[in-house]
């Protein structure tokens, strides 16, 4: 097999590896590819920013990294498990277990307090722990908005919410997108430097996809995509960016 993996499985400083991956979309009789051979590799504690026009094939890695979607073709390696060979079953655990997502409109339960919203990534494993719900809503600056209905919050305290729920079970991977396409410029930068501090302090890996150039800006590097293959990559400089 390729350099993907080897007899130990995943090398320890990738968290994300991806080689030679494509995906079609069937429209009406014909195959619309959406990805064109990509391959790209992710360290364990970097915080990773996907940019590019509409079109061009980011939201569908990012989809198939978080095992949302599934390639045509290709390798997907996440924390040492193929994400392309596992069941239903097990791809839903090794979300719950390993992953956490931040999407644009926050996709949070009306009906839940922002305490329960984030207990049910935990429920859902069967591990309910509210002092680590409070732990959590506490280290995103929300510890006097938990029994908060999302309706009674701000578009950035939700952010926040769906970042700690995000966080529930303690993935080593946070998935992002467009985590501030909603939001105001002030506010966008407060949920970013949330996350950069987050990578920061705790080590948590972040692959992210923004349209906003200065939301980069918190990345350590950023991938630029167009017509399914990534064209350009960029290192940031953190001390100047």
């Amino acid at each position: 097999m390729s350099s993907i993996a080897n007899a130990n499985g995943v090398p320890s400083e990738f968290i994300v590896q991806l080689e030679d991956v494509h995906k079609s979309f069937i429209m009406g009789k014909e195959a619309v590819p959406a990805l064109r051979g990509v391959t790209l590799n992710v360290r364990r504690g970097e915080i990773l920013c996907m940019m590019g026009p509409s079109g061009s094939g980011k939201t569908t890695l990012l989809n198939i990294i978080g095992g949302l979607d599934t390639p045509s073709r290709g390798h997907v390696i996440v924390d040492g498990e193929n994400v392309v060979s596992l069941s239903e079953e097990n791809l839903a655990r090794l979300r719950l277990r390993k992953m956490g997502f931040v999407f644009q409109n926050f996709n949070l339960l009306s009906n839940f307090t922002a305490l329960e919203n984030v207990q049910v990534p935990m429920v859902l494993l069967g591990q309910r722990d509210p002092r680590r719900a409070k732990e959590l809503l506490k280290l995103v600056g929300l510890g006097d908005r938990m029994t908060h209905y999302p309706s009674e919050l701000s578009g950035g305290q939700q952010q926040r919410v769906a970042i700690a729920r995000a966080l529930a079970n303690d993935p080593p991977l946070i998935i992002g997108d467009e985590m501030t396409g909603d939001l105001d410029t002030a506010t966008s930068y407060e949920v970013m430097e949330l996350i950069a501090r987050l990578n920061r302090e705790h080590g948590t890996t972040i692959v992210y996809v923004t349209h906003d150039p200065r939301m980069s800006k918190f990345a350590h590097r950023v991938i630029h995509m167009r017509d399914g293959r990534l064209a350009e990559e960029q290192f940031v400089d953190r001390a100047t960016g």
